[in-house]
């Protein structure tokens, strides 16, 4: 069953760093802190479209801190456009010191998840609701701060 309002469709994964997920610097690898978003965004999108997504586009990623090894990165992704069989997912990544809880904003970035099939073809996305004021909010950040390109999603027939 799909989620169709904006707040449902939000995930927040954690990942504690270990030394296998950083770099020679002892800071988590840029890498793996893709491949978290990507998960979490997939993740919220079939939340959201109740089918498999797959990713059709990444956005500008945006590395603002680094997260040290021991610390928790957060990663946050909710679907925040759809549109035929594409939808939009707004990624925030967050440094937590486990053991205060102060969170830091790491990288941000915007990516399009496309839904198939089992015969890997794309198929329609039901339409996003926004009924509270939360969902409100998130839309209205994500659309403000989204360096959108000005190529609408991805074709998908």
């Amino acid at each position: 069953m799909s989620c169709t309002t904006l707040v449902e469709t939000h995930i927040e994964n954690r990942v504690w760093i270990q030394p296998n997920d950083t770099n020679h610097y002892d800071i988590a690898h840029g890498g793996n802190v893709m491949k978290w978003m990507d998960e979490a965004g997939a993740l919220a999108s079939m939340r959201f479209a109740g089918e498999t997504c797959v990713t059709a586009r990444m956005e500008q990623v945006d590395f603002q801190q680094p997260i040290p090894r021991g610390d928790t990165a957060i990663i946050e992704a909710y679907v925040y456009e759809a549109e035929d069989t594409s939808v939009r997912v707004r990624l925030s990544v967050y440094r937590e010191n486990p053991q205060t809880g102060n969170r830091e904003l790491t990288t941000q970035s915007y990516f399009v998840y496309v839904a198939i099939n089992e015969a890997h073809e794309p198929v329609p996305v039901p339409d996003l609701s926004i009924k509270t004021y939360e969902g409100g909010e998130l839309h209205r950040q994500a659309i403000r701060e989204e360096p959108r390109t000005q190529d609408p999603l991805p074709a998908t027939s």
